[in-house]
């Protein structure tokens, strides 16, 4: 997805005041995003990934959290079913999403996910 704009973006340091991005942006800045949803109150974005099996999860955990530190922007991860992971992000200091959302999630995008099923 090397047409995204979001991946040569690095996350700024947020701390609070900086605006919430508005429901229309949220749903056009979706449209670079592959299999992203946000929750009702465009507050958050999420995506699933079935995995092949616990052992691939647990890889691509461990990639998006070397990816979270270096762009110091963390999103909720969750492991059920022990393969079914989901990626939650918002920028908890302003209560919703901003920008530092959308390069994390582009960024995770381009992890390879070989052992997805």
């Amino acid at each position: 997805m090397d047409s995204n704009p979001w991946i040569q973006k690095k996350c700024v340091p947020c701390e609070g005041g900086v605006p919430v991005l508005a429901p229309d942006q949220v749903k056009g800045y979706l449209k670079d995003l592959v299999g992203w949803n946000s929750d009702q109150d465009s507050k958050s974005i999420s995506v699933e990934y079935r995995m092949k099996d616990f052992v691939a999860a647990i890889d691509l955990i461990q990639k998006i959290a070397q990816l979270a530190e270096e762009e110091q922007h963390h999103p909720d991860l969750h492991l059920t079913g022990y393969r079914n992971l989901r990626i939650d992000l918002s920028t908890h200091a302003i209560g919703g999403l901003s920008d530092n959302d959308f390069i994390v999630a582009s960024k995770i995008d381009t992890l390879p996910k070989a052992l997805k099923e």
